[in-house]
């Protein structure tokens, strides 16, 4: 369950703040409005707060203040552009086609600009029932964008009055989600769970993990200048550290299994991590609520059993029983989990102190960790081609809203067409995977909203109440917006309903009218989604090839810094960042494939494998970057780099080789290489005879490394194979 759905949690989230702050300024400047005009007037203002409203996200304030212009400029246009053609059907079918074309065609921008398209098409419809003359056109216009011009001022005001809590709730939603990811690694102890189907989950989970952690980065990096600022930069800084170390913990779960399955010990393991995971969410929740974090899990029951575990096995040694594998991996798995509880100490320490200046690497360019925000007009131009994804989608958009308007215009009844657009709008998305969850959101959520809004006007008509139910539902439909779409669905319904209620009390027919429209809309929606379809499987060999490549630029980084070649590790966090968010980038892309049809679906086995050898690779890393910090006053530094450097050139020539799919006799090259390493590193380590206990798990890991970047040929092109 998402942690802002707990009860415990949901008050102090920024999805419960978004709907308090969404709802007092629209209900305040419709309001403040009525003070002055009628309620026709105070309607055209509340609509352009709300389109305004929709930007309304947590943002840097530069960012957001951008985003929320360009809304007021886009969608005043739009209203005043579609005012003027009403009069003249032809002219507004026109319009409107073409509007929604245009509106489709800024998904160019990213998830971000996804707002500003619904805010331009939602006024679109809203401006398509109303004929007006030129100068009330104008006038209509300008009441507008009085309202959208309202909403961006008090929403500018809140946010910077805010804007330390605000970047408080993002982190804290990123330290859940860690917790979330701990959780997934403590059934890898667990023998019921399948270890296939876990590392799945896991890296399923790693995307979501990528996406909150990066808009922590944009709130926190973006600026630190205060003591405050300082606190929430440091606990950043020491999830971001915690997760390498989660990350580092890899081993080899089915050896644990087979040498342990008899021992508690696999138990104790998985409550060590579950309580860590508790820990986490400890250190969130008083991050939320605006105070220092202090330990309140012991540890020491779980360590001292697994000291003893590790004792027995050491008797049984001693005994003559081959259990060296088990010792090693037990011994191994201990030292990184008492790492991890340290640092989870550590943790709680950063939301205690006070800083002078931000505990940040000095001087450095936080531009690569944060997402640009860049609106140029050639970037929809150079996708208006017939074979770019987001043009074949705007031309869906353009012709089901056409259908959709001809269909309304057909209905035997007082149809209300701008519903049956709306619809429309709302479900059909860029791919066939969101379309498909949006549309079963929109059309369970439209039926039990009108249920209630039923039940509400048979037995509890009261003006009271009905006015307390809207101000509820107005709350409820930008809270759970983005949490969970078929409860703002819901909301919206009964937010409509009894407007328009209030607006037009006679009506008896609204209720069901709107059901209808809904469903016409949302078979219209369903049709058109199979029209110039993008297939998740035609983007993957671009995915794969992209996260082959961020990872050649990842590893070098890596053997940079694992050889002492870096002063800091800033080149190395980029990296691994860019490889994160191109791991997620994948695993969206798989997820998004699983709903399309079976007959779309492509190499779902072997993408799920090349994830998880990609992350083994991340792993492996993290492995030795924690073991040679664990070691570093017995590093023996010449051997261990001479080592280091040529691991380096095997992995690198590797994945070189699996960016190229026509190197088959390269890659051979590089399979009885690899094969070979091994052999390699120990005659090495023979004649260097270095007395240094963390020399073996080096080697380990090392030829872990390396087996595993083979791996990642394989399925690579299995992948492009079964793809093309």
């Amino acid at each position: 369950m998402h942690y802002a759905l707990n009860f415990r949690t949901f008050f102090y989230s920024h999805y419960f703040y978004l709907g308090l702050r969404f709802a007092a300024g629209l209900v305040g400047v419709t309001l403040i409005t009525l003070q002055f005009a009628d309620l026709a007037t105070a309607m055209t203002v509340c609509i352009g707060a709300l389109c305004t409203a929709l930007m309304d996200m947590p943002s840097p304030l530069r960012h957001k203040f951008n985003e929320m212009s360009a809304s007021v400029l886009l969608c005043s246009a739009v209203t005043l552009l579609i005012s003027l053609c009403a009069p003249y059907h032809w002219l507004l079918m026109t319009m409107l086609v073409a509007i929604s074309f245009g509106a489709c065609m800024m998904v160019v921008y990213g998830r971000k600009s996804m707002p500003l398209q619904l805010a331009t098409l939602f006024i679109m419809t809203m401006s398509m029932e109303h004929s007006m003359t030129v100068r009330q056109s104008f006038v209509h216009t300008g009441l507008f964008t009085l309202g959208a011009v309202a909403y961006l001022a008090y929403a500018m005001g809140i946010s910077w009055i805010l804007r330390h809590r605000i970047k408080q709730q993002v982190l804290a939603e990123a330290l859940f989600e860690l917790a979330a990811y701990i959780d997934i690694k403590a059934d890898f102890y667990d023998a019921r769970y399948n270890l296939t189907e876990q590392f799945n989950k896991l890296i399923r989970h790693q995307s979501l993990l990528a996406d909150r952690q990066q808009a922590s980065r944009d709130l926190i990096l973006r600026a630190h200048n205060n003591a405050k600022d300082a606190i929430v930069v440091q606990v950043h800084v020491c999830m971001l550290d915690l997760y390498e170390l989660i990350l580092s913990t890899h081993t080899d779960y089915a050896q644990l299994r087979v040498h342990l399955v008899d021992s508690p010990v696999l138990k104790t393991l998985h409550d060590l991590a579950y309580k860590a995971a508790r820990d986490i969410e400890s250190v969130a929740y008083d991050v939320t609520r605006k105070k220092a974090s202090y330990p309140e899990i012991s540890y020491e029951p779980e360590l001292d059993a697994i000291e003893a575990e590790l004792a027995a096995i050491q008797q049984r040694i001693n005994e003559g029983k081959p259990q060296q594998e088990a010792l090693a991996v037990l011994r191994a798995q201990r030292n990184k989990i008492r790492a991890i509880i340290k640092m989870i100490g550590e943790l709680h320490q950063a939301s205690q102190k006070a800083y002078d200046t931000t505990p940040f690497w000095a001087d450095a360019d936080m531009g690569p960790f944060l997402s640009q925000q860049k609106y140029e007009f050639r970037m929809i131009l150079s996708h208006l081609r017939w074979d770019s994804p987001i043009f074949r989608f705007s031309l869906r958009v353009a012709m089901a809203i056409s259908v959709g308007l001809l269909i309304g215009a057909w209905l035997p009844y007082a149809a209300h067409s701008y519903w049956i657009v709306l619809t429309i709008v709302i479900i059909l998305k860029p791919s066939f995977s969101m379309t498909k969850q949006r549309r079963r959101d929109r059309i369970v959520g439209t039926v039990i909203g009108c249920f209630i809004t039923a039940l509400i006007l048979k037995f509890l008509n009261y003006p009271a109440f009905i006015l307390g139910a809207l101000v509820l539902s107005t709350v409820a439909m930008p809270t759970f917006v983005y949490l969970r779409y078929r409860y703002a669905a819901v909301a919206v319904s009964v937010m409509i309903l009894l407007q328009m209620y209030l607006i037009a009390p006679g009506n008896e027919n609204l209720i069901m009218e709107r059901l209808i429209d809904t469903i016409v809309g949302a078979a219209v929606a369903t049709a058109f989604s199979f029209v110039l379809a993008n297939w998740e499987y035609q983007s993957l060999p671009r995915l794969v090839r992209g996260v082959l490549d961020v990872n050649l630029r990842y590893m070098q980084a890596s053997f940079d810094l694992l050889q002492g070649k870096c002063k800091d590790d800033f080149a190395y966090r980029i990296e691994r960042k860019r490889l994160m968010d191109s791991l997620a980038g994948l695993s969206s892309a798989l997820a998004r494939m699983l709903d399309e049809p079976s007959s779309k679906q492509r190499a779902v086995e072997d993408i799920n494998l090349f994830m998880v050898q990609n992350y083994l690779l991340m792993a492996h890393v993290a492995a030795l970057r924690a073991i040679l910090r664990r070691h570093v006053k017995e590093l023996p530094a010449e051997q261990l780099n001479a080592m280091l450097a040529e691991s380096h050139e095997q992995v690198v020539q590797i994945l070189e080789h699996a960016l190229d799919p026509h190197a088959a006799e390269a890659r051979e090259d590089a399979l009885m290489s690899a094969s070979t390493l091994s052999a390699q590193d120990a005659a090495a380590a023979a004649a260097a005879l270095v007395p240094w206990s963390g020399w073996p798990l080096v080697q380990r890991r090392i030829r872990l490394l390396q087996a595993d970047a083979v791996k990642i040929i394989v399925h690579s092109e299995a992948i492009l194979r079964d793809v093309t």
